[in-house]
């Protein structure tokens, strides 16, 4: 045997090889492979997606926090205890700061005097009535040398204190605290519209992970097929150049043919591989989790119908996104009344209960409690805080305006969203059925070829430009399918259907 023949040989041989090998790594199926269907992948994420479950999360926080708000409507109790000791007693003074004590002591001798005269009266009319004198007490005059001045200091207290206390405390009427539990009250509505949203979004998501790999496995579909034709004309050549009814350049074409076949199978397989990673992704699975998706993308052609003039008119009610947005409205409108509600009076009760004790000596079993005991109604009148009030209200009314303003541009944006969704639709359907009438057409086109080449009537190369139209055929209707499923779930996710929905 030649050279020429040994090479032309290993030329078939390679690619065959290549072949059978990448067929035996194609997707390998285990028993431990999960295969799902859609619903089953939008079930799984909605139950596994982390920012379904974060979302949750948030859902149940914002309701501890409105548990939480409305503990201030109940009394507030807490205890106390206070200790001190006295390093130096606390001194006050009696009297006028000069000298002169005793114009001081007369006064106070001449007011005690003139208090009691009837009481001293009365007594010695007694003792007269008995014949007993009577001898009033004199007190003695005070040595000037020896007593002090009534301006010296006089210690008050005790070295050791201590107090135990109960206080209890409760709004009675507070407008503002009222509102501010009702705004709370926003705040979970809108932590549940964002969990909301974040299911809307991981379904779309589901859905175009989902459609991709069928996307992918439609193209290595159609690439299998480019291939298996390649290697049979490939065969059928090499056969006809053995007893000399092909040319060597046909042989090389065929052969160039099957060369060029391979890597877009490896493409196609890789894109099969990406896909169901990012569907394992989106779906909150383990990347090492074998899995493998149900059904064809074929199998969604016969669902290519929607009316375009009601999706056009469709109402957006049901957007998570227009509804978080009328949920800030009324929370700012809330918050405006609350703003407004602190110039109203408040009115506050508080019950305290006190325990106190003071002592030299720190022993505890010779103390003396005293109990103490209060009720204080409270009344708070705003009257003026230099224009804060007026301001913060100012304010909030001009973050109502943006909102307004944001909540059309977000409509007007969420429309031009709905009418891009709808023209991909419509382009889909019509490039649908265009590419379906070609397929059949092409098809045809090739078998006629195909069997032309069988007998001789035909070359290699009109063979080929009739399998290459096929391929593109074969590929803009699988495009178009795909085309369809993705805008509609864009358009499912924009007007807020859930999954279950038709």
């Amino acid at each position: 045997m030649s050279i020429k023949n040994v090479l032309i040989a290993l030329t078939l041989l390679l690619p065959s090889a290549a072949w059978a090998q990448f067929q035996g790594e194609e997707r390998p199926q285990t028993d431990s492979t999960l295969v799902i269907s859609l619903d089953d992948a939008l079930k799984i994420a909605l139950s596994e997606n982390t920012s379904v479950k974060v979302a949750d999360m948030e859902i149940q926080r914002t309701k501890y926090a409105q548990k939480g708000s409305y503990s201030a409507l109940f009394p507030q109790i807490s205890a106390s205890g206070m200790y001190s000791y006295a390093i130096q007693k606390q001194k006050v003074f009696f009297g006028s700061d000069d000298d002169s004590g005793s114009s001081s002591g007369g006064g106070m001798a001449s007011m005690f005097t003139s208090a009691f005269e009837p009481i001293m009266y009365y007594i010695q009319q007694l003792y007269a009535a008995t014949g007993t004198p009577f001898v009033p007490y004199v007190a003695p005059t005070p040595d000037p040398s020896e007593s002090s001045s009534s301006s010296d200091p006089i210690e008050m207290g005790r070295r050791n204190q201590v107090q135990l206390g109960l206080t209890a405390s409760m709004p009675l009427v507070n407008f503002q605290l009222w509102e501010s539990l009702r705004l709370t009250g926003d705040q979970v509505e809108l932590a549940v519209e964002q969990a909301r949203e974040s299911r809307l979004g991981t379904v779309a998501s589901v859905k175009q992970a989902y459609f991709a790999v069928l996307m992918a496995k439609a193209s290595y579909n159609v690439y299998n097929a480019v291939y298996e034709n390649a290697v049979q004309n490939c065969k059928l050549t090499e056969s006809r150049y053995n007893v000399k009814k092909a040319s060597e350049m046909d042989l090389a074409r065929a052969q160039s043919a099957v060369a060029a076949a391979i890597p877009n199978l490896y493409n196609a397989e890789n894109s099969i591989f990406l896909g169901l990673w990012q569907l394992k992704a989106v779906m909150g699975l383990d990347l090492d989790c074998p899995i493998d998706v149900q059904g064809k993308l074929e199998d969604y052609a016969s669902h290519m119908f929607y009316d375009l003039n009601e999706g056009a008119e469709a109402s957006l009610d049901r957007n998570s996104q227009l509804r978080q947005l009328a949920t800030q409205a009324e929370m700012l409108a809330k918050q405006i009344r609350m703003q407004q509600y602190a110039s109203l009076p408040s009115l506050a009760m508080q019950l305290s209960y006190n325990y106190y004790t003071q002592s030299d000596k720190f022993n505890l079993s010779q103390w003396k409690w005293l109990p103490s005991s209060t009720l204080v109604f409270s009344l708070s009148i705003p009257i003026f805080s230099g224009g804060q009030r007026y301001h913060a209200v100012k304010q909030t009314r001009v973050q109502a305006d943006e909102l307004a303003l944001q909540r059309q541009n977000a409509e007007r944006q969420l429309r031009i969203g709905i009418r891009q969704s709808l023209s991909s639709m419509d382009t889909a359907m019509k490039t649908y059925d265009a590419a379906a009438s070609a397929v059949k057409s092409a098809e045809k086109a090739y078998d006629i070829a195909s069997k032309s080449f069988e007998v001789g009537k035909s070359t290699l190369t009109d063979l080929n430009n009739t399998e290459l139209t096929l391929t593109q055929t074969r590929l803009q209707a699988a495009q178009a399918i795909y085309s369809f499923v993705v805008a509609k779930a864009s358009l499912e996710q924009t007007l807020g259907y859930d999954f279950t929905e038709e």
